[in-house]
């Protein structure tokens, strides 16, 4: 009782008021009358907030996002499924869907006669430009009575999230290199000549082809012994992104971080498109969620995309090495670096060493603020081994991968980063 007469809204207040003033205009004129009319407009209030709050509802409330997880710019599709549980059929009803900013407006809605078994479907669409985790809901209930004279609040605990990942563009195919490494399933081994221990053999097992019978190796071990699957290879890439704030100007939308994440997701997608499984690596080192993913397939992207969707500054000084000290992966390093210091050189020339073959893009991140030349980092990648190239504000990533490609003729002109067609 006492939250539904918290819950009285500025009408029932204003009936509740007019019966008090009713009434003791009542006495002091001595007007009998009146005074029941001021009991009648006061107890009007009363009554209807002592019924709703001895109501008792039993909403459910389903949500879903269709799909959850988009690319920044495109729609996805709130479903909202709300049912009565309960036996009392209720008032009318005031939905509002909490939903971050970035997102759009808050869904809001009006329900009246919902009885015993009532069920409604609704659905909205949200979308944002900004990359990112975003949580939708929860749901804000408003109960109001038919007279609008009582509101009381209920609130769904369930919530549903929506990721958007990073901005995403074609890449042309350019000559990578230091792509075979490790074990995996692109490039077969050959069988077809050298003697019976250069084969890889193992026990027969029921179901084997017959074909594969390997007879002399049979007859040495006085079992049937059948030649292995084609031994398998693969092709690995590390993506590596440095998100130090130190590294990178601007805000917002307009920053060079938004930049370098969105080239890092457009990197990821090809060379996963390219058959190679990724890996990504950031300033503070090696996200085990997004390690190693598989090739060639869409599904498999999501992963990487999810984590440079919520990929942020972090303040530290200096690059994570502790990725490196697990050993010499090998095969193909890319990353896209923002500011470069005296202190990465180190590390640079370290990462260089254990790639089969690095390319860097780097970012002219003073151009973001209004110093374009300023940043360009490419002068001390290429003198550590890198192929690399610039990237700024007003550059196609397009481009600038495709005269990533054609910079390894020109590695002899050190120091003298590419140009690029704006």
């Amino acid at each position: 009782m006492r939250e539904a007469l918290a819950g009285l809204t500025v009408r029932g207040r204003a009936f509740l008021a007019a019966g008090v003033t009713a009434i003791v205009c009542a006495v002091i004129l001595g007007q009998p009358a009146l005074t029941r009319v001021g009991v009648l407009i006061a107890v009007l209030p009363l009554l209807t907030a002592l019924v709703i709050g001895r109501s008792r509802y039993r909403l459910a409330l389903v949500r879903t996002v269709t799909p959850q997880l988009v690319a920044a710019g495109q729609q996805a599709r709130v479903s909202l499924t709300l049912t009565n549980e309960g036996r009392t059929p209720s008032g009318v009803l005031l939905l509002e869907d909490q939903v971050p900013y970035v997102l759009g407006t808050r869904p809001r809605f009006v329900l009246e006669g919902i009885g015993t078994g009532w069920r409604r479907h609704v659905t909205y669409p949200v979308r944002s430009d900004v990359r990112g985790r975003f949580e939708i809901g929860p749901m804000a209930v408003r109960v109001s009575d038919p007279f609008g004279l009582v509101e009381l609040g209920r609130t769904f605990r369930t919530t549903a999230s929506l990721t958007v990942t990073p901005r995403t563009v074609p890449l042309p195919a350019i000559p990578l290199g230091g792509a075979w490494t490790g074990s995996g399933d692109n490039r077969p081994r050959a069988f077809a000549t050298g003697s019976a221990e250069d084969v890889t053999v193992r026990d027969y097992r029921r179901g084997d082809d017959l074909r594969r019978v390997h007879w002399r190796s049979s007859a040495r071990v006085g079992e049937l012994m059948v030649r292995r699957e084609e031994q398998p290879w693969q092709s690995r890439a590390t993506l590596f992104l440095d998100n130090r704030l130190r590294s990178h100007r601007g805000q917002g939308l307009a920053s060079s971080l938004e930049a370098a994440v969105s080239a890092a997701a457009s990197i990821a997608v090809h060379l996963c498109h390219r058959g190679f499984t990724v890996r990504l690596v950031t300033a503070a080192g090696e996200d085990p969620a997004s390690a190693w993913h598989l090739r060639d397939s869409d599904l498999n992207t999501a992963p990487l995309l999810e984590a440079l969707a919520v990929v942020t500054t972090v303040q530290q000084p200096r690059l994570a090495t502790g990725w490196l000290a697990e050993g010499a992966h090998g095969g193909l390093t890319v990353a896209v670096f923002g500011s470069i210091e005296s202190m990465d050189t180190a590390l640079l020339r370290r990462m260089q060493h254990q790639a089969g073959s690095a390319l860097a893009v780097a970012l002219d991140v003073d151009a973001w603020v209004g110093k374009p030349g300023a940043g360009d980092g490419t002068a001390g990648l290429t003198q550590q081994g890198w192929r690399a190239v610039s990237l700024g504000p007003h550059d196609r990533l397009d481009a600038v991968w495709q005269e990533l490609g054609r910079s390894s003729a020109r590695t002899g002109a050190v120091g003298e980063p590419p140009r690029v067609a704006r």
